[in-house]
């Protein structure tokens, strides 16, 4: 039986590290037990996170081994080579596909029950290797998916239009990568469109701005990784967003990566779509309304996902 309060990190990197801090800050779990190829990185993390305990929460946090997940509610798996600059993240599916055939089994050698979350890159990919290599049920095979660039793209429509970030609705959907697609048709400020709200504020050319917007939205993780290496906060706080639905139950809608089964017209690849989020992992992928341009894009960045899971070598 599973421990709901305890967690596992799989991978002590910058975005593992990271990751860790804000769940230890989260009050979520009473214990998290950290797991790295490199053990004393592992044991590094800890005893730092352990210095910081006395300002949060009582918890455990200990670096551990493949045995210490056996009753690990939540297991995220952020291991894996890191991006480079000007590498696409469609580029790291080999070497990182090998790091997983590691991983995966000696998951389910010791647990069967948990949830397990990816992070890793390409996460669509690397989810839908892990649904295979573990067996488990898709509902508890979910990556972090689309939740970061849903994040990045409202930041940035609330600078544009002078407005909290958190009045805007809108989703980025489709690959986390160079096929993502936002759409556009259904977004509105606190049930205003988009569009209305646009002239409202002032913005009589929103088509051409909202277009320039999106780029910026696909390509900021590349102009991180340019300026300082790689990108880590934002994805450790969409982390805990994620595990916040999940531990809380809240059946919160966030456009995590799950397996699609015959959802606009789809199936067979992992990607992500607004999907209700809850105790059990994936609990509803919701078919939102998309026009025809933007599931003609959902579509091809499907094909570009298939494209690559059919040169994995199992």
């Amino acid at each position: 039986m599973v421990n709901i309060q305890k967690a596992a990190m799989i991978g002590c990197g910058f975005v593992g590290a990271t990751s860790a801090f804000s769940l230890v800050q989260s009050g979520l779990f009473s214990e998290l037990v950290l797991l790295d190829v490199d053990q004393e990185k592992a044991q590094g993390e800890a005893m730092d996170l352990n210095h910081g305990l006395p300002f949060s929460r009582p918890m455990k946090v200990y670096a551990g081994d493949y045995k210490d997940l056996a009753d690990c509610f939540l297991i995220i798996i952020t291991a894996g080579a890191n991006q480079r600059p000007n590498e696409t993240r469609l580029q790291l599916v080999n070497k990182n596909v090998e790091i997983f055939k590691t991983i995966i089994p000696n998951i389910v050698r010791y647990n069967k029950e948990a949830i397990l979350m990816v992070v890793s890159n390409p996460v669509d990919i690397l989810t839908y290797v892990t649904l295979r290599l573990s067996g488990f049920p898709s509902n508890r095979v979910i990556g972090s998916g689309t939740v970061l660039d849903t994040a990045r793209l409202k930041h940035l429509l609330g600078q544009h239009l002078k407005v909290d970030s958190r009045s805007m609705h809108a989703f980025v959907i489709g690959e986390h990568g160079d096929s993502e697609l936002a759409v556009w048709s259904s977004a509105n400020v606190s049930g205003i469109d988009l569009n209305h709200f646009c002239e409202i504020q002032g913005d009589h050319n929103h088509t051409e701005a909202m277009d320039k917007l999106f780029l910026d939205v696909r390509d900021s993780a590349y102009e991180i990784i340019n300026k300082k290496g790689a990108t880590y906060y934002g994805i450790a706080m969409a982390v805990r967003r994620i595990t916040e639905s999940i531990v809380r139950n809240e059946h919160s809608i966030l456009p995590i990566s799950s397996v699609i089964k015959g959802h606009y017209g789809l199936d067979d690849v992992c990607m992500s779509v607004p999907t209700i989020v809850g105790g059990d992992g994936v609990e509803k992928v919701l078919d939102i309304p998309l026009d025809r341009t933007e599931q003609q894009l959902l579509e091809r960045s499907a094909e570009a996902l298939k494209e690559v899971i059919s040169q994995i070598a199992w």
